[in-house]
């Protein structure tokens, strides 16, 4: 009886088979990119104009790389690590059939696929900046001190510019990255000419980031083009390496316009430039002589009540005469083809849905591969588009998120994708759909997890838009019991929380809140992406209404649960998250007892021109807008509990946002605690964020768990 006893007792001590793990706070923030990475295949890139591509594999002596040609899948090693001084293979660029380059240190080095050699493309001095290339001519620029280089195809070295300096930039993006511009180095097709922004923002206001790092601190400013105040002037120059002679386009003004979608044509004779109003509502498809910078012609233009938003280059077809352009113009980004002169020859995609991508082009079939969310918001698919006659196919099988790439001709595609239940599959897929082969079907990294139930939700906004939302169960889940409840929320605009991607939840931090008791909620309302231009533009004039409006409608569905304690539920957010988060702490102070805010705009009115501008126009012309949103005024109102948290050099949310709040809260008696992370920009990355993460949750440990 006793051993027994004995017995049962050491049993209680040992692990239960089966029994599935919690995720820690290491592995809910970095697990992904560490122990928990989804199996995947590297360096997985098509060479140009050969239907191979290559992977790499790690063995014993280090990552060979392979190349697999298609449809046969023969497999070739073409690299392995004694062919490099690195002892490794490095991450390879391709620049054409034969020629890939890699970096190594400083040094640009050009890599040969059949002598398997490398030799020395260019030496980048230290500090040089946004490199560009160009593969025909061997060409490479990049940019130092704000001044742009050019190592040509003799590898003769120009200095393009000599008044770069911290008010004068040049070769870099400019208008804050808005627009979808990236980059500021734009090689003509044959690689003879060289175009770059041009940025001068004297004449925009010093913003001080503060080093205190060092003792005594030091200051270093920054332009900050605020919202309705002086913006900075840009300009597109051209450099002709043979004459060494810069030419500016005579883009004319008012000079605070933006220009962006910056495209070269075929001919490399003109440059088309979408020329965008600082009003944002008004934009010029303008083409200018590539030689003496003149205005050639409008080809046409685009209006709406609120803005109008270009972000795509000029997509040209195979004949040289004709270009794709983007708009949503319909309601919807979707595709139009014009000739040269401007002439709408037809539309090509049309309906309820967008398109996301130009993946490539099948010439010979007269397709466009289009990556879209034609079979829903949360979803991504791959699509065939005829552009003469808009006849559209689905190419891939499988629901989920999609990401693609394809060969030169277009005839294959490398599909990478997941789903809430697939971690990862990587599958090979002809796109006449007569070929397809699985590459890679990756192990779940989360099976031995305790996984929470993962619900999707749909709502209705009061418009009748419908409303996409995820609700996380905890573990363990006992509908007798009441849970708290952190709701999680972006809802700004160029943003989607709720994909049907693998994990479930969308991120291992709410996963990780459900396996410590707590009840998420996760809805995209109206404001962010993927919905179609009324849904986006829904917010115009007026952030924080509508978005609040929606987002109580994911309120009133929780409470709607009878595992719900409606009196512990708290909000979490950042950036325009933060904006949302604080919003309902000061403007509807009754419906969360916590909030956690994190780099947030609290004056809209302090936020960039670009950005702000667009969404509640200037403070001048939308007073009432800007009164409303502003939440430095309204700290008396908060009755739960706040925490904001900020990074000392944001250079996005400037840290001025959340010290004035706090003055106001001082001056108004109000509780706000408050936590900084120095030397950090706009968000916490790489090991720090765990630091971040364990302090929210700690923060709604202590005031929603008692």
């Amino acid at each position: 009886m006793k051993k027994t006893c004995l017995f049962i007792v050491l049993l209680s001590f040992l692990p239960s088979f089966g029994q599935q793990k919690k995720l820690s706070m290491q592995e809910a923030v970095l697990g992904l990119g560490t122990n928990l990475r989804v199996e995947n295949i590297w360096q997985l890139n098509w060479i140009p104009d050969r239907d191979a591509f290559t992977e790499a594999v790690s063995t014993t002596k280090g990552n060979v790389l392979f190349m697999r040609s298609v449809p046969e899948m023969k497999v070739d090693t073409i690299a392995k690590p004694s062919d490099f001084t690195m002892n490794t293979v490095p991450f390879l660029r391709w620049l054409d059939s034969n020629t890939a380059f890699y970096a190594n240190g400083q040094q640009i080095m050009r890599w040969d696929l059949n002598s398997r050699k490398s030799s020395l493309w260019i030496e980048l001095p230290e500090g040089a900046e946004d490199q560009n290339y160009h593969t025909q001519t061997n060409s490479f620029a990049f940019v130092l001190d704000n001044n742009l280089f050019l190592q040509d195809s003799n590898g003769k070295l120009h200095q393009l510019t000599t008044d770069g300096s911290e008010d004068i930039v040049n070769g870099k993006s400019v208008h804050r990255d808005e627009f979808g511009i990236g980059h500021g180095i734009f090689f003509s097709p044959k690689g003879n000419l060289l175009a770059f922004y041009r940025m001068d923002q004297s004449m925009v206001e010093d913003y001080p980031i503060v080093d205190w790092s060092t003792t005594p601190a030091v200051n270093k400013n920054i332009k900050y083009p605020f919202a309705g105040r002086t913006s900075h002037q840009v300009t597109l120059g051209v450099y002709n390496p043979k004459t060494q002679k810069t030419t500016f386009l005579e883009t004319g003004v008012p000079k605070d316009q933006y220009l962006t979608c910056v495209s070269w044509s075929p001919d490399e004779k003109s440059i088309f430039i979408a020329v965008l109003n600082r009003d944002q509502n008004h934009m010029k498809l303008n083409q200018y002589d590539a030689q003496s910078g003149k205005f050639i012609k409008t080809l046409f233009e685009e209006k709406d009540d609120k803005y109008v938003e270009p972000m795509h280059e000029l997509y040209f077809l195979p004949n040289g005469k004709e270009f794709v352009w983007w708009s949503q113009r319909d309601g919807w980004m979707h595709l139009y083809r014009y000739d040269m002169n401007g002439k709408l020859l037809n539309q090509i995609t049309k309906g309820n849905w967008t398109v996301n991508e130009i993946v490539g082009k099948n010439d010979s079939q007269k397709q466009l591969l289009i990556a879209t969310t034609k079979d829903g918001a949360m979803e991504r698919h791959l699509y065939s588009v005829n552009w003469e006659s808009g006849k559209m196919e689905r190419i891939d099988s499988e629901p989920g998120y999609h990401s693609f790439m394809a060969n030169t001709t277009g005839t294959y595609v490398l599909d990478v994708w997941s789903n809430e239940q697939t971690p990862r599959k990587i599958d090979l897929i002809s796109t006449d759909k007569k070929f397809k082969k699985n590459l890679l079907t990756a192990k779940n990294p989360l099976a031995d997890y305790d996984m929470p139930k993962v619900e999707n939700v749909t709502l209705k906004a009061d418009d009748g838009s419908d409303l996409y939302g995820k609700l996380i169960y905890p573990t363990g889940f006992d509908a007798t019991k009441k849970y708290p409840v952190i709701v999680y929320l972006y809802n700004g605009p160029h943003a989607q929380m709720n994909l049907n991607r693998f994990p479930a939840s969308g991120n291992l931090w709410y996963d990780y809140l459900a396996q410590n008791g707590f009840v998420v909620w996760v809805m995209d309302g109206r404001g962010s992406a993927n919905r179609g231009l009324e849904f986006e533009q829904a917010i115009f004039r007026n952030l924080g209404e509508i978005e609040m409006a929606d987002q109580m409608k994911g309120v009133e569905f929780l409470k709607s649960k009878p595992f719900v304690d409606a009196e512990r539920m708290g909000i979490h957010g950042w950036s325009y998250g933060g904006f949302m988060t604080t919003s309902f702490m000061l403007r509807k102070p009754d419906v969360f007892k916590v909030g956690v805010a994190g780099g947030p705009v609290l004056d809209w009115s302090m936020y960039e021109i670009m950005y702000g501008e667009r969404y509640m126009d200037t403070p001048q012309t939308n007073p009432e807008g800007y009164a409303n949103s502003l939440l430095m005024d309204k700290t008396q109102n908060l009755k739960g509990k706040l925490l904001l948290i900020h990074g000392t050099d944001d250079p996005v949310v400037v840290w001025q946002h959340s010290i004035n709040f706090l003055r106001e809260a001082v001056s108004n008696g109000v509780q706000v605690d408050y936590f900084v992370y120095p030397g950090y920009e706009h968000n916490v990355r790489g090991k720090d964020r765990v630091h971040l993460m364990q302090k929210i949750t700690d923060y709604f440990d202590l005031y929603l768990k008692k």
